[in-house]
């Protein structure tokens, strides 16, 4: 289930370096945060949704990539989405 159009943009406009900014790993690993924290919801009520399941482990798989390539590029902007998102690294 994607996320709510409003909850998109407030996420872009939060993350990103300018308002049209959609593409940029900060705002990708904020998306991705959010879905993932939709998706663990909607798990904890359908405990047997294995396809479900599936996708999640393949976002959090995502996000963990982007993450390393944030940190290899700069330190500070990994510290700075990892405090935002309240990840737990």
């Amino acid at each position: 289930m994607p996320l709510a159009k409003d909850h998109k943009t407030s996420l872009i406009q939060k993350h990103g370096r300018s308002n049209a900014d959609t593409g940029s790993p900060e705002v990708q690993v904020a998306l991705l945060s959010g879905r993932i924290v939709q998706l663990t919801e909607h798990m904890k009520v359908h405990k047997k949704d294995y396809h479900s399941r599936r996708g999640l482990l393949l976002m959090v798989g995502q996000r963990r990539r982007l993450l390393d390539f944030v940190k290899k590029a700069s330190e500070e902007r990994y510290q700075k989405i990892v405090a935002d998102l309240g990840l737990r690294r």
